[in-house]
């Protein structure tokens, strides 16, 4: 991952756990099949600026209808909203967003309750998103885009309270 900025490992690892927490999912009856064949003018635009906006589904072997949807939006002057929508194996359904203008700062997260995240640039492929619960950073997520653009690694890195470090990982497809 090359050099990263000096957050405590709890920190960074506590950024990836809100990031996959984040993650959106849905129905799919949105006709998403459709819209990866035909794409507005505009949405070419904006993802030429940020190639990481669109809509990514996270890899999974659950049984259906457990699906987590990411969607990256352009939002203000250069930053992106991101929307998680998900489903879980009830069939119960949830969904939370941020926004962030990759400057660091911990923003609100919608959705869920004294939850803020700050996003921040490592290079062109890896972003650093730091998730914060009642003001404590207890995750980091690795955020790193593909070089053809249609896969994001995620890096969830957590620190428990008896100071060991937990790290898992999770796979984003684009969908749109």
């Amino acid at each position: 991952m090359g050099d990263r900025k000096s957050f405590p490992g709890w920190l960074a690892l506590a950024a990836a756990v809100a990031l996959f927490a984040c993650a959106p999912g849905g129905d799919g009856g949105d006709g998403g099949e459709q819209a990866e064949d035909v794409m507005p003018a505009e949405t070419l635009e904006e993802a030429a600026s940020n190639p990481r906006f669109g809509v990514w589904e996270l890899e999974s072997d659950a049984e259906p209808p457990t699906r987590n949807v990411m969607t990256y939006e352009p939002w203000g002057d250069g930053g992106m909203m991101v929307t998680v929508a998900q489903t879980n194996s009830e069939g119960e359904t949830s969904e939370w967003g941020y926004a962030t203008m990759f400057d660091g700062v911990f923003r609100e997260v919608e959705g869920q309750q004294n939850a803020t995240t700050a996003v921040e640039v490592i290079d062109e492929w890896t972003n650093h998103i730091h998730n914060a619960r009642n003001g404590d950073v207890y995750q980091t997520i690795v955020n790193v885009l593909s070089e053809d653009g249609n896969t994001i690694n995620n890096e969830y890195r957590r620190m428990m309270q008896d100071g060991t470090e937990r790290v898992s990982h999770a796979v984003y497809r684009r969908i749109q």
